[in-house]
């Protein structure tokens, strides 16, 4: 069963375009959201697999949405990944210490990426899953 995913990012064309990509990829993308407060009813209302949240939200920061996803999410069945069209070595440190389960640049964006940060690099397993 492909995974259901909710986008988060202000800008309008990347959530048309990475919906498109995921989904001839053979994910479900389930929603989109352009806000902290769009992306927290999109979860709750689909209970997707995937969130992927960019950094950077106009004037909302993505690790504050990453956090508020984790909170509101009792069952621990959502995994988080963030997005950026910066280098994961830009926010190193802000990335360690988010809920999120990894991040991906947005040129590095597939579903193959994503599958590989879910599953730990294992197929099969839950998502969030990670290797010990």
């Amino acid at each position: 069963m492909a995974f259901g995913v909710v986008i988060v990012d202000d800008n309008p064309l990347f959530l048309e375009t990475a919906r498109d990509l995921l989904e001839r990829e053979g994910l479900r993308v389930v929603g989109l959201a352009a806000t902290a407060a769009q992306a927290l009813q999109r979860t709750a209302e689909h209970r997707p697999d995937i969130v992927l949240v960019d950094i950077s939200l106009g004037d909302e920061s993505g690790f504050d949405v990453a956090r508020r996803l984790a909170e509101h999410d009792r069952s621990g069945g959502t995994a988080v990944i963030l997005i950026s069209t910066h280098s994961e070595a830009d926010f190193a440190d802000l990335i360690a210490e988010s809920p999120a389960a990894g991040f991906l640049s947005k040129e590095d964006l597939s579903a193959h990426a994503i599958r590989r940060i879910v599953d730990g690099g294992e197929p099969g397993a839950p998502p969030g899953a990670r290797r010990p």
